[in-house]
């Protein structure tokens, strides 16, 4: 636990509250070590009442004493946020942005001389299994981004890409819980229309999806070999397959990914 950083996080959203959520229950902050600015005071409350924060309407105290502050406001809210914030806050603190479509470069110039690192994380952060990207601005070096690696890290994995992978990186992990979510979707139907309850079937999608990622992770082969080694000749998981390449699947979920990619650039581009 480190006792020498103090965070600061502007917005109380989803994504912030995963945050929160991961800094306090795994032990890595104190919860009075964490600050929340959010516009509604009842969901300053709710935040409060649930993880022991401090949270309140309004930055102005904490933001001279932080050494970390975390934006997590909307895209829309991102200009007016940084502009309120950045006369205020202690000189040296990090600025770790979430914010989609917010490039290094504008939060450098918001933040002059401050380091920045942006990042992407997705919603799985809220049950401690999200993976976040982050690429490091000028001033961040190692030690800015190992704390940027806890705070990510306490909800997750973390990787470390160019800020020119950040709309790929929003194409597949952004968005790809959505396509899992679809993907699961479709065997649970599958399951029922094979005669299973609805409820069991939930679980064994859900499993199946969790297990498969599981060994995807610490395994050391291939995804394409850890299918071959479960996909015996003429059997079952053969026929499976057969149909979803006959209806495109492989090719969908590729195009998906570039699809939310080219969304992404778009976007930052305004």
């Amino acid at each position: 636990m480190r006792d020498d950083i103090q965070i600061g996080i502007i917005g109380g959203g989803a994504m912030a509250e995963a945050l929160t959520a991961g800094m306090v229950h795994a032990g890595t902050l104190p919860p009075s070590q964490i600050s929340v600015s959010e516009h509604k005071a009842m969901r300053c409350d709710e935040l409060m009442h649930r993880y022991g924060v401090h949270a309140q309407v309004g930055a102005e105290s904490f933001l001279p004493r932080i050494s970390v502050l975390i934006l997590a406001v909307k895209p829309a809210a991102a200009a007016v946020a940084m502009r309120e914030t950045a006369p205020l806050l202690k000189k040296g603190a990090l600025v770790l942005s979430i914010v989609a479509g917010l490039t290094i470069a504008e939060i450098e110039a918001a933040y002059p001389q401050h380091p920045v690192i942006r990042a992407m994380p997705n919603t799985p952060l809220a049950v401690g299994a999200g993976i976040s990207a982050y690429a490091r601005g000028m001033y961040a070096d190692t030690e800015y981004a190992g704390t940027a690696e806890m705070v990510l890290g306490s909800a997750g994995r973390t990787i470390e890409v160019h800020e020119s992978d950040l709309d790929a990186v929003t194409g597949l992990s952004g968005s790809g819980p959505a396509y899992a979510f679809l993907i699961l979707e479709a065997l649970v139907e599958g399951g029922v229309a094979a005669g299973l309850k609805r409820e069991t079937a939930s679980v064994l999608a859900a499993q199946t999806l969790l297990g498969a990622a599981q060994m995807a992770l610490t395994a050391k082969q291939s995804p394409a070999d850890l299918r071959a080694a479960v996909t015996s000749p003429a059997g079952t998981t053969a026929a499976g397959l057969r149909v979803m390449e006959h209806a495109g699947v492989r090719s969908a979920l590729i195009e998906a990914v570039l699809a939310g990619a080219e969304r992404s650039r778009e976007l930052g581009r305004g």
